[in-house]
């Protein structure tokens, strides 16, 4: 337990926004910028981020069809990390 810092969950859900805004900012974002961007506006564009890559996956699933089966492995979005909203 720790009184100050960071535990080291918290360290990692930061840690993994900072790698999604900058894998999929396409190159708009580096990690240094991201690092030292103010808490809200980090969490405003991760969300902002993620909201864009679940209505693609949404977008895609309506357009597949539903009986029709694929060969090969499942390949998902790179965007799945979940961090940390806090």
């Amino acid at each position: 337990m720790t009184f100050f810092g960071l535990t080291p969950e918290h360290r990692q859900n930061i840690f993994t926004q900072i790698h999604e805004i900058v894998f999929n900012g396409n190159g708009g974002y580096t990690w240094y910028d991201v690092y030292n961007m103010p808490i809200w506006l980090r969490k405003f564009t991760f969300q902002k981020i993620q909201s864009h890559f679940d209505d693609l996956a949404e977008q895609n699933k309506s357009k597949s069809p539903k009986n029709k089966k694929t060969f090969g492995p499942d390949i998902k979005p790179s965007f799945t990390a979940k961090a940390s909203k806090k």
